[in-house]
C-alpha cells in the first residue's frame, strides 16, 4: 500500500508526527529534517505537499528534484496566488490545474507537475 514521509525540521513538531504515526500504526515515516536536507532520504514522492511553508517560487525551488523527477505538488495558496504564480512563471514552466479551496473561500489548491526551468 501506499506510504508518506512527513518532512519536519522542529524537533517538538516531529516528535509529536512520530508518536501519531506509532499510536495509529499509520503507514507513514517522520523525517526529521528541513526539506533542502531531505533529498536523499526522501527519494522518489508521488506527491509534494507542504501547507504555510514559504511562497510559491521559494516552494518550487525546494521541492524541484522531486517535480522534475515527476512528482504532483500539491500547494494551498491563499489569496495573492496568482502573484506567487506569475513570479514562478519567471524562472520554471509547469502543468497547472488550480482547484477550489474547501476551507478558504479566496484559497486554492495549486495542483502542478511537468516542472522544467527556463533556459
Amino acid at each position: 500500500g501506499a506510504s508518506i514521509d512527513l518532512v519536519e525540521s522542529n524537533r517538538k513538531k516531529a516528535s509529536f508526527l512520530q508518536a501519531v504515526v506509532g499510536q495509529f500504526n499509520l503507514p507513514a515515516r517522520v523525517v526529521a529534517r528541513r526539506i533542502d536536507d531531505a533529498y536523499a532520504v526522501v527519494s522518489a514522492p508521488q506527491i509534494v505537499t507542504a501547507r504555510a511553508l514559504a511562497a510559491l517560487p521559494v516552494l518550487l525551488e525546494l521541492a524541484a528534484p522531486w517535480l522534475m523527477a515527476g512528482a504532483c505538488g500539491l500547494f494551498h495558496k491563499g489569496r495573492d496566488y496568482r502573484t506567487e504564480l506569475a513570479e514562478s512563471a519567471q524562472r520554471w514552466s509547469f502543468d497547472l490545474v488550480e482547484h477550489a479551496s474547501a476551507t478558504d473561500a479566496h484559497g486554492v489548491i495549486l495542483e502542478l507537475s511537468d516542472l522544467r526551468p527556463l533556459t
